[in-house]
C-alpha cells in the first residue's frame, strides 16, 4: 500500500497512524537516493515538450521555464539550472502569470490545468520511465509484498483538476507505481541496468 502524507508532519504522528510503515521522503530535501524522485533533481537531458532540440536538467526547470508572465516570456536559461534552487519565478518580480507556452517557440498559451496535463505530468512520467525506473520498481515490489510505504511530500494534492493547490509529485509516483490515473497504462519492463541498480539502491529496507 502506498500512502501520501505531508513532510511537515512529525514522523511519530504518521507512524502512529500507520504502524511499521516505511517513511520515504521524495522531496528535494531527501537525504538518500530518493531525492532523485524530486522534480528539482537535475537528471539532465529531459526533453522539453513541444520543443524539438531543447532539453532541460529537471522537471521544475521545464515547468518554470515555459511559464509566461505579464512582464516576462519563456526563460530557456532555466533549462540549464542544475542547482536544485533558484528555479521559482514569482508574481512579485514578473507580474501576473498568463499561462504556459506550448513549447519554447509556441504561439499557444495553456491554462494552468491544461499545462499540468500537457507539460508537467508527461515530463515527470518521462523521468519516471527513463531516469528512476529502478526505484519505482523497488517501490512496487515493497508495496506488493504487503509493506506500507508512506511517501512524504510538501503538498498532498492528488487531484489533477484541483487548480488551487500544487499537484503532489508523490501522488504521481503512487499513480505510476499502481497504474492509476493519470498513468493508467504505466508499465515498467525490467532490463539488465535496472536489475543492477535495484541491488545498489535497496531503498526500502529498514
Amino acid at each position: 500500500m502506498i500512502i501520501i502524507e505531508s513532510k511537515r508532519k512529525k514522523p511519530a504522528t504518521i507512524l502512529k497512524k500507520y504502524p511499521d510503515a516505511i517513511l520515504a521522503d521524495v522531496t528535494s530535501g531527501a537525504k538518500d537516493g530518493l531525492v532523485k524522485l524530486s522534480p528539482f533533481y537535475p537528471h539532465g537531458d529531459i526533453p522539453v515538450p513541444f520543443s524539438e532540440g531543447y532539453t532541460a536538467t529537471c522537471v521544475e526547470a521545464i515547468w518554470q521555464g515555459l511559464k509566461v508572465f505579464e512582464r516576462c516570456d519563456v526563460d530557456v536559461s532555466l533549462f540549464q539550472n542544475d542547482a536544485m534552487k533558484g528555479l521559482k519565478r514569482t508574481v512579485r518580480r514578473f507580474g501576473k502569470p498568463l499561462g504556459h507556452s506550448k513549447g519554447v517557440n509556441g504561439k499557444e498559451l495553456l491554462g494552468y490545468i491544461e499545462a499540468r496535463k500537457e507539460i508537467y505530468i508527461p515530463t515527470y512520467r518521462w523521468v519516471l520511465e527513463n531516469k528512476v525506473a529502478h526505484i519505482i520498481e523497488r517501490l512496487r515490489e515493497a508495496s506488493n509484498s504487503g509493506k506500507t510505504i508512506v511517501l512524504l511530500d510538501y503538498t498532498t494534492n492528488a487531484d489533477v483538476e484541483e487548480g488551487k493547490k500544487p499537484l503532489s509529485h508523490a501522488s504521481l509516483i503512487k499513480a505510476y507505481a499502481e497504474g492509476i490515473y493519470p498513468y493508467e497504462d504505466a508499465e515498467i519492463k525490467p532490463n539488465k541496468v535496472y536489475k543492477e541498480n535495484i541491488i545498489q539502491l535497496d531503498l526500502f529496507n529498514q
